[in-house]
């Protein structure tokens, strides 16, 4: 889930609306604040996302492979 980052203005507007509830709702807003507080967010193993590249290729063939797949910038592409 993706986070949001609000300003102190905008914190205030939100206040002043939860101003108006109940007791019994602010106790379950602040439950559920809390408990959003408490989840674990997905831990990535930095291990993971670097290492040596592993091909059965050799350097020459993924080199040429990389010069070949180059497009002239002063091609036109169609899209017809």
């Amino acid at each position: 889930m993706a986070t949001l980052t609000v300003n102190n203005k905008i914190l205030e507007k939100y206040l002043s609306v939860l101003e108006g509830f109940d007791k019994s709702s602010k106790k379950t807003i602040i439950e559920k604040l809390s408990k959003s507080l408490e989840d674990k967010a997905i831990k990535t193993d930095l291990e993971s996302l670097f290492g040596a590249w592993e091909d059965e290729k050799s350097s020459d063939e993924i080199i040429k492979e990389i010069r070949d797949s180059r497009v002239e910038k002063s091609e036109k592409l169609s899209f017809e």
